[in-house]
């Protein structure tokens, strides 16, 4: 296990509290539980902008890829942060097939990179650590959201 600084648990702790802001746990909480879409085009029909539902997409992203931008420059420890923080590469898993049609549509190819590199890593962590977890995660989503149709 590497040494933890002091600098990354502060961090670290600044970044949880921030996720305990009344609005951002709601939307954190909506995103998980209501976020299904599979197309832009899709998720402008089913929340179109100026929607409630709108803003707490463009809140739960920018939250997460702003950390993501944190981890992936080596300010917080790759293992102190997975060991905590699965909720990213779940709105990555829900986002991740619209992506590259956004960056298309937007001419950025690096759009929403961050959580992705994130989460690459994140799921290569959990694959050393637990084999088959994140495919057994999807599964076991995509059951949950087949019931919650």
């Amino acid at each position: 296990m590497s040494q933890i600084s002091y600098e990354e648990v502060n961090l670290m702790l600044r970044l949880y509290d921030l996720r305990r802001e009344p609005r951002l746990r709601e939307a954190r909480a909506w995103f998980v539980d209501h976020f299904h879409a599979g197309t832009p085009e899709e998720v402008m029909q089913k929340y179109p902008q100026g929607s409630q539902e709108n803003t707490y997409i463009r809140m739960v992203i920018s939250y997460w890829e702003m950390v993501a931008s944190i981890v992936n420059r080596g300010l917080i420890n790759d293992e102190l942060f997975f060991e905590s923080n699965g909720e990213v590469w779940v709105v990555w898993d829900r986002m991740r097939t619209i992506v590259p049609t956004w960056r298309a549509a937007f001419k950025n190819p690096t759009l929403f990179s961050g959580i992705e590199e994130t989460c690459k890593r994140l799921e290569a962590w959990r694959e050393r650590r637990a084999p088959g977890s994140s495919v057994a995660m999807r599964q076991m989503m995509d059951l949950s959201r087949g019931k919650m149709k």
